[in-house]
């Protein structure tokens, strides 16, 4: 099936997102990338770049939250989901050469302090994926506000470490950072068992 126009300058411009931010990557590079015309550009967004990042923006967001819950199926136990997860961002950071990073993150970094529309769009995509993590949980037995503590804690471990793994073009710190989230989770989920036969005090 043929991609259009559209969806051809939608993901030409996750791709340089993801590679250099959106500081760095213009309505003309979108549109060569694309192999579409300028007027192309504007005629689909006719807001410029500011509404070609937001479309791209949630294009990546859904291809994360797919990864995300391929990974979440993956096994039962969120332990391990999690840590699977963590070991499929490695695999593909390290296959793209360390330069396909998440592009909510670069470009809600180069957005801070502003009300944009491109603020919004990463707001939402991180709340999307903590709320697949945090259904997960819930799924397993875990109390919500637990459920919503890890799930937050898990998707900002996640994408600290990617940043951390691009800058250090290594496997490692998301590898550590899914290792140690398993076992964050799985103490919570063995307290959970336990906790009510302890005693009061």
């Amino acid at each position: 099936m043929q991609t259009s126009t559209r969806d051809r300058i939608v993901i030409a411009a996750a791709r340089l997102l993801q590679r250099q931010g959106y500081v760095g990557t213009g309505i003309k590079q979108i549109a060569q990338e694309a192999q579409a015309t300028l007027g192309s550009v504007y005629h689909f967004f006719p807001g410029g770049k500011e509404t070609v990042a937001v479309a791209a923006i949630h294009h990546s967001t859904e291809e994360f939250a797919t990864l995300l819950r391929e990974a979440l199926d993956s096994d039962d136990d969120p332990a391990g989901a999690v840590s699977a997860c963590a070991g499929r961002l490695a695999e593909e950071l390290r296959e793209s050469g360390w330069t396909d990073g998440c592009p909510v993150t670069a470009a809600a970094l180069e957005t801070l302090g502003t009300e944009s529309e491109i603020q919004q769009a990463c707001a939402d995509a991180l709340r999307g994926w903590e709320q697949l993590v945090h259904d997960k949980l819930l799924r397993r037995g875990f109390p919500a506000q637990s459920a919503r503590e890890l799930a937050s804690t898990v998707i900002s471990t996640l994408e600290g470490a990617e940043v951390t793994a691009q800058v250090n073009r290594s496997e490692e710190p998301l590898r550590v950072a899914g290792r140690q989230l398993s076992r964050l989770i799985r103490s919570y989920d063995e307290y959970e068992a336990y906790a009510p036969v302890l005693p009061r005090e």
